[in-house]
């Protein structure tokens, strides 16, 4: 034995080499395997594709289920990038306020249909004012329900009105109340500005300036710049009431607006 043996150097280096060729026998094996992987995927891309394809064909004949048939193949291929993105409900939102409404429809009821919030929201308004669809304050109602169940501030505000109107339903003003008191704790200016107005019309009773007084001044603060019609009419209520109040009833309304909170 060599003194660089009895030392333990070349001892060293026989396993180093060892080491080295285990290393490259696992690379070699991970690369097959990526290989592999990569075959199956594409195999199963293929195959996939091809399934929705053929979904595709059977809807256009079957032509009752052509749409959701074509909603399910996006859904299927997205994933894989081979389809656009799926529709969100901000492209829905986005059609609608463009006037665009059989665009928003085609977009927000499949969405609202698998439990989408906002897109429910959406779809009651077009039902509300018969948008891209015949009015119909029942199947709004149902929406609306649907979206304020799950806390959707704007179905919150609008099934407030038809409780308030007796629209589809039994006029209530203390379930309308219910339904703007929600909206509102969630900083929503037009249900702050409705609940102003229950409180000073007294639609619970008796009247109270001072809470009254206090959701006026919120929603005046809230109501977008752009909303200058919301923020002035919010306003002049507010000043209007406080003609009927102390200067303690009015600090006390401006305290309570000051201390309030979105929830």
């Amino acid at each position: 034995m060599s003194l660089l043996q009895r030392l333990g150097f070349g001892k060293g280096r026989t396993e180093n080499a060892i080491r080295a060729e285990q290393v490259t026998a696992l690379q070699a094996a991970l690369s097959r395997c990526r290989d592999v992987a990569m075959h199956w995927k594409h195999m199963q891309r293929g195959l996939i594709a091809a399934v929705a394809v053929l979904m595709l064909v059977l809807g256009f004949v079957l032509g009752t289920y052509r749409e959701p048939l074509k909603q399910g193949m996006a859904n299927l291929l997205s994933p894989l990038g081979l389809a656009d993105s799926p529709r969100n409900v901000e492209a829905g939102y986005a059609a609608f306020e463009k006037g665009n409404y059989e665009k928003a429809l085609e977009i927000v009821r499949p969405l609202a249909e698998n439990g989408d919030v906002r897109a429910q929201s959406l779809l009651a308004r077009m039902y509300y004012r018969g948008r891209a669809v015949r009015q119909d304050h029942v199947e709004a109602l149902k929406w609306f329900r649907l979206a304020a169940d799950n806390g959707d501030a704007v179905a919150q505000f609008n099934l407030g009105v038809m409780y308030s109107e007796g629209q589809s339903v039994p006029q209530d003003n203390a379930e309308a109340e219910k339904w703007y008191r929600l909206a509102a704790d969630q900083g929503n200016p037009q249900a702050q500005y409705n609940l102003g107005l229950w409180y000073a019309r007294g639609e619970g009773g008796t009247p109270d300036n001072v809470r009254a007084y206090m959701w006026f001044n919120l929603a005046a603060a809230r109501f977008p710049p752009g909303d200058m019609r919301g923020r002035s009419l919010a306003a002049s209520s507010r000043d209007a009431i406080a003609t009927n109040m102390t200067s303690e009833q009015i600090a006390e309304a401006q305290r309570l607006a000051r201390d309030w909170k979105p929830k």
